[in-house]
């Protein structure tokens, strides 16, 4: 049955505006972002269909490809769902937004989210002021592979340079869940750090991001 042939006591779009969102099932809510289904399958039946088929978490954990290869999920689709998921990412971070860095559990309180559905390495750095606070959002350096090649000091210091930043904190995560460094991540840290001494700003840290913990280097560099 099509959307527009179901009484309005059974229209996600009226529901929500007679009861608000949270009278709505998780399908109905889907089925209001999606907005249309197949042309064998409502928005509705397409939304518990997918709830059912994958569930919310490993939806919004997909990648771009990966959702298309759902049935009934084309580009646009695929889009709607991870901008929904991103939005979700941010709303959390904003909650609980930190502003002054004071230990590594800071700076991975503020990449758990954001990293923990990531497939690919990705390596970023904290810009901050004299007195620790951040200067501003986590700038991404690279993604993929880490390789010493593409983690140049001058890309990392590039961004401190121009922000004015007095100090640095490299920030990279590892998608196995276990954050151990590799010998790259401590040959990285160590051109990183000395190149910093050159330049007169100081690298606080390097912290790698698992799925539950930790590894940072000031606590555990010999």
């Amino acid at each position: 049955m099509r959307i527009k042939d179901l009484p309005p006591s059974s229209k996600p779009r009226e529901r929500f505006l007679k009861l608000g969102p949270e009278a709505l099932s998780d399908a109905e809510l889907f089925a209001i972002i999606l907005r249309t289904g197949t042309i064998n399958e409502n928005v509705i039946d397409m939304s518990n269909r997918l709830i059912a088929e994958h569930g919310l978490n490993n939806l919004f954990e997909c990648s771009l490809k990966e959702l298309q290869e759902i049935k009934g999920i084309g580009p646009g689709k695929a889009m709607q769902l991870l901008s929904m998921a991103e939005l979700g990412k941010r709303y959390n971070q904003s909650k609980n937004k930190i502003t002054r860095i004071t230990s590594a559990e800071d700076v991975f309180n503020i990449f758990k989210d954001k990293l923990k559905n990531e497939k690919q390495e990705c390596f970023y750095v904290l810009l901050l002021s004299t007195k620790n606070n951040l200067i501003t959002e986590p700038i991404l350096i690279s993604k993929g592979v880490l390789d010493a090649a593409i983690i140049h000091p001058r890309e990392v210091f590039k961004p401190a340079i121009k922000n004015s930043a007095s100090r640095i904190i490299l920030v990279h995560n590892h998608p196995s869940g276990d954050p151990s460094p590799s010998d790259e991540d401590l040959d990285i840290t160590r051109r990183i750090v000395e190149s910093g001494k050159e330049l007169d700003i100081k690298v606080l840290d390097h912290v790698i991001i698992g799925s539950e913990k930790w590894w940072n280097w000031v606590e555990n560099s010999s």
